[in-house]
């Protein structure tokens, strides 16, 4: 891809209101700030790429400033209501906050604007007045934007503006969320040509990808933002935890290391501690509360949270009156915390960009440097921590790449511009080709997915429920009905969880305080009597009622620990190179802890160390069993797509595999046969990704439930009506059905399509893993051996773990490692 070009030295000045108010401060504006107000007034688009606290916001945000306080200077109360600037973040709690921020220079220079916030949580009453008289200033997200393009008269609202800016870019391009978000701003770009747009970021490995995603893409070329960089900030102070307890050779609850997390946390101003599951940070906080002597205020965040509740803690934490936060990703991105001075991360961050990201929450200032505390849960996340901060050290960034637009986004797109005034096909076709993600579209798959989304496609034109667009004899689109149009506003969106229930803490009569939100399928397999963990509470399971889990608080030494199926971050490329480099050369092991180092010694003494840029296959009999582990380190996704089509492969040459586990460094097989004399190179042969892997994937029910996304995406499957939501079992049952039919009937069906690329990159991790095959063919080093190794005691606890949860799932587990350890030790 070309390169985009970079700001040129900019040779402007900023009015004499703006340069007293940075000079009344005592500052000066930097030169990333001068350089986007430079390319502002010269039209171009523009990716500001700079580091946190160093001014990224108010630079993507004073060319509107200057602009706006040049039209509203004198022009009193009665001026036209005409949005002039429209900013978009993926967190309704991010906007709010630089609302909020942005109103310091605004009063402090006394100018007369009206900046507004537009949310989920936003009444009906103010969205009604803010379509009437639109704001200067408008602070949303992408689901806001796509309910504004799919009501009538849009373009009316949108004809004015001057300004867009998308903050925290680098978060919402890759995901679906971009590829709808992209679409609206095409839409946008029909109705307000002369619109700029500003992308803000402080953690960009794709540049190039991200300042062509940023613009409208002419028809057979390529186009560009133009890339503003900051100076960079103080280097950020990262260090990993090396606990004087025994460090676990497997198992993600960071128990040993509580101890001191709660330490540190007792001697910083206020720590963010960021785990990466939402059920890890239950368990975190139950544990640091167990430890708080102190009756230091902690609290907990996270996105299963009621709303009331994390703005309570994000109020808490403005103020200063919180020691600490447990907290999910949902605390992530841009916000300024003020007083934060430590960010501690339990367990591995997975990529460096997301730990740079978390690094930035603490001393939100470009002089000060960020400080991490890193917590490993297990020795193999010690080496992940090391590659993570070596890549931090050198600013080396991680991410996934930018990928064609989803098939069933471009559905959800195009019902909604129907549910506004409608589109022409042949218009809509080339605006749509205008969004990067979608530039190479073809006419074809844009007529078959208008098919589908108008009548259902082939297999489904028969049913009325499908028929959702109507072709007037003007030749545009419309939504039949508009019942129909009210049932997509309510439904716009593309982030899918797993069906929720309410937790409601029980009171008088049908009443009780909302707790937030509990996935369904952990709910059905509770008991009444049975106590868990949420929000920090143990509580007892009274019972489901319509759409909420009836609990009251209770006592309990050992409850379970609600799992999300939105589970782990899968362990990203950069990292797991670097961790490979880590574990081949002792030259680098000088800054592991030493149980980290005798570990690794013992493997290197007892089989051998696995090879940066090959694969180690060890074998070796237990229990009248045969094992197979192998240690590709790509991630738990790619070694479960790795280690189903092994047992697959396997079956075929009659070794009778009986099963196989993976985490996210190592794949272990096991069956009743010797896997010692197996030709290992054909094995692990790339052309596993060919016909086995089409195949496995046509009979597994991982498929069904991808597809099952992709229809509530698409629209196929409406999770919420007017008065009533859809329970996940009724969802499971009407796409199940939907999918067998599509199968049989229409088998190159658009959402047949948009599922197998869903598993592909994301629940299969097929490229990583097919780039992995290729990098080891002809490099696979085999060590049979008589019994386990150290490095393979990890991958084997994963056997026949049971979901027992609390202190007992620990104990059960550190009984297993030491059979297991004491095996790998034993020097007979």
């Amino acid at each position: 891809m070309p390169t985009a070009p970079a700001a040129k030295p900019a040779a402007i000045t900023l009015p004499e209101r703006f340069a007293d108010w940075f000079a009344a401060r005592g500052w000066q504006a930097r030169r990333h700030q001068i350089d986007m107000v430079a390319a502002a007034r010269a039209g171009e688009d523009a990716l500001l790429i700079a580091p946190t606290g160093g001014g990224k916001t108010l630079g993507g945000f004073l060319p509107s400033l200057i602009d706006l306080a040049e039209q509203t200077d004198g022009a009193g109360k009665t001026r036209p209501y005409r949005l002039h600037t429209l900013y978009i973040s993926p967190l309704k709690a991010l906007s709010v906050d630089v609302a909020r921020n942005l109103m310091i220079p605004v009063e402090e220079m006394g100018l007369d604007l009206r900046i507004e916030t537009r949310t989920g949580d936003t009444s009906t009453a103010k969205r009604q007045r803010q379509r009437a008289h639109p704001p200067d200033i408008l602070l949303t997200t992408p689901e806001q934007l796509a309910l504004f393009c799919a009501t009538a008269n849009a373009e009316a609202f949108f004809r004015d503006l001057r300004r867009i800016i998308i903050d925290e870019i680098h978060a919402i391009a890759p995901q679906k969320r971009g590829d709808l978000l992209s679409l609206d701003l095409a839409t946008i770009s029909q109705w307000a040509p002369q619109a700029s747009r500003a992308g803000l970021s402080a953690t960009v490995a794709d540049e190039g990808g991200l300042a062509r995603w940023l613009v409208t893409q002419p028809a057979g070329d390529d186009r560009f933002a133009r890339i503003v960089r900051g100076e960079a900030g103080a280097r950020p102070q990262v260090e990993i935890l090396d606990p004087a307890d025994r460090i676990p050779w497997a198992g993600h609850s960071g128990r040993h290391a509580l101890g001191d997390v709660y330490e540190r946390i007792k001697a910083a101003k206020m720590a963010l501690v960021f785990v990466n599951t939402r059920s890890q940070a239950e368990l975190t906080f139950q544990e640091l509360w167990a430890r708080n002597d102190a009756n230091l205020p902690i609290a907990l965040h996270h996105g299963s949270l009621s709303p009331e509740q994390r703005r309570k803690v994000e109020k808490a934490m403005a103020e200063g009156r919180l020691k600490a936060v447990v907290c999910t990703s949902t605390l992530d991105l841009g916000i300024n915390w003020g007083d934060v001075d430590l960010v501690i991360q339990m367990g591995a961050p997975k990529g460096s960009s997301r730990l740079i990201q978390r690094l930035g929450r603490s001393n939100h200032r470009l002089d000060a440097p960020s400080r991490a505390l890193l917590a490993p849960t297990n020795r193999f996340e010690h080496l992940e921590c090391q590659a993570a901060r070596e890549a931090v050290a050198e600013n080396a960034l991680d991410g996934e790449p930018l990928a064609a637009g989803s098939l069933d986004v471009l559905a959800q797109h195009i019902m909604g511009r129907g549910c506004g005034d409608g589109f022409e096909a042949e218009a809509l076709f080339d605006e749509i080709r205008s969004a990067a993600p979608y530039a190479q579209l073809d006419r074809e798959t844009f007529d078959r997915v208008l098919d589908f989304t108008a009548t259902g496609g082939y297999a489904l034109n028969t049913y009325e429920r499908f028929r959702r667009l109507v072709k007037r004899k003007d030749g545009r689109w419309l939504a039949r009905t508009p019942q129909i149009a009210q049932r997509y506003r309510m439904n716009v969106g593309t982030i899918v969880e797993a069906p929720m229930l309410d937790v409601v803490v029980s009171g008088r009569g049908r009443g009780g305080h909302r707790l937030g939100q509990i996935e369904e399928w952990f709910v059905e397999q509770l008991v009444p009597g049975d106590t868990f963990i949420f929000a920090g509470q143990v509580l007892r399971f009274v019972g489901i009622e319509e759409m909420s889990a009836r609990v009251t608080r209770a006592a309990d030494a050992d409850p379970k620990i609600p799992s999300y199926q939105g589970g782990k971050f899968p362990l990203s490329t950069y990292l797991a190179g670097r961790v490979r480099d880590i574990v081949q050369n002792p030259d680098h092991w000088g800054a592991l802890s030493v149980q980290v180092r005798d570990w690794l010694q013992l493997q290197a003494e007892r089989s051998r160390l696995p090879d940066a840029d090959g694969l180690l296959v060890e074998t070796f009999p237990r229990a009248a069993r045969h094992y197979m582990v192998c240690y590709p380190f790509e991630g738990r996704l790619a070694h479960q797509t790795l280690g189903m089509l092994l047992t697959r492969r396997l079956e075929r040459l009659g070794m009778r595999p009986m099963g196989f586990v993976a985490n996210e460094y190592a794949v272990a097989v096991w069956g009743l046969r010797d896997l010692a004399g197996l030709d290992f190179d054909a094995l692990f042969n790339e052309d596993m990704m060919g016909d086995d892997l089409d195949a496995w994937l046509a009979e597994s029910q991982l498929m069904k439930r991808t597809f099952r996304n992709c229809a509530v995406i698409a629209g196929l499957i409406e999770r919420r009506f007017p008065g009533q939501e859809k329970s996940g079992r009724q969802i499971t049952f009407s796409t199940d059905l939907i999918y067998d039919v599509l199968r049989e009937h229409e088998p190159d069906h658009v959402l047949l399509r948009a599922a197998w690329q869903d598993a592909a990159a994301g629940l299969l991790d097929i490229r990583r893993l097919g780039e992995a095959l290729t990098r080891v063919k002809g490099r696979i080093s085999h060590v049979g051996l008589d019994r386990i190794s150290p490095l393979a005691v990890p991958v084997m606890l994963e056997i026949g773990k049971e979901p027992v949860y609390g202190e007992g799932h620990d104990s059960i587990l550190e009984d297993a490692a030491d059979d297991l350890i004491a095996e790998a030790l034993r020097l007979d």
